[in-house]
């Protein structure tokens, strides 16, 4: 028996700056994984996917992740896109010294 579909939004990373970006439901990029649109269909899901594709020239990488409606948005349901979006953890740089300052 097929599991249940569980949530999901797109992500990729942007070609040029390399960070981890979100797909939104206005068909554009986002930084911030609050603002992605949270798919809860699977043919939906697949048709944002094929949408998504269509920017191969500005991103790299598009996949379909879970994740599970929050407070503020999406979040992540695993700790490798928890991970993906505040980035490495060897030092405190770019997004984590911003969050620091805060």
């Amino acid at each position: 028996m097929p599991r249940p579909f569980t949530p999901k939004i797109i992500t990729a990373n942007d070609l040029l700056e390399g960070d981890v970006i979100y797909y939104t439901a206005d068909n554009s990029w986002t930084r911030e994984m609050s603002q992605a649109e949270l798919i809860e269909d699977e043919a939906e899901a697949q048709l944002r996917l094929i949408e998504a594709e269509k920017d191969a020239l500005r991103v790299v990488g598009i996949y379909l992740t879970d994740a599970k409606a929050g407070a503020n948005g999406p979040e992540p349901t695993h700790f490798r896109e928890d991970f993906r979006r505040t980035g490495p953890s060897n030092y405190r740089h770019g997004k984590q010294e911003a969050a620091a300052n805060v």
